[in-house]
């Protein structure tokens, strides 16, 4: 019966180009990972202001102003873009 002789491989491991094939993966994320924390640390977000809801309330009363047409919504004001000007609102001081 013939003896087998497996040959082994004496390469190192990085001379392999699929096991870099693996480590690039997780080496881009971490590589990503630092330059999110650069930009976050760089260009903080912006801070809420304390009194939100009032302000909130506060936009909600000017768009309410009878005064405030400009603002109004598109469906509940006319365009009057294509009015004739003996046609058009006056607008009340």
């Amino acid at each position: 019966m013939p003896t087998l002789n497996p040959q082994h491989d004496t390469q190192p491991w990085w001379s392999y180009g699929h096991v870099w094939l693996i480590i690039a993966g997780p080496a881009v994320v971490v590589v990503a990972g630092f330059v999110t924390l650069a930009i976050a640390i760089r260009i903080p977000d912006p801070v809420v202001a304390e009194d939100y809801y009032r302000q909130g309330l506060n936009i909600n009363k000017t768009l309410a102003d009878k005064q405030a047409q400009p603002m109004m919504p598109a469906m509940q004001a006319r365009n009057h873009v294509v009015t004739p000007k003996d046609q058009l609102p006056t607008k009340t001081p």
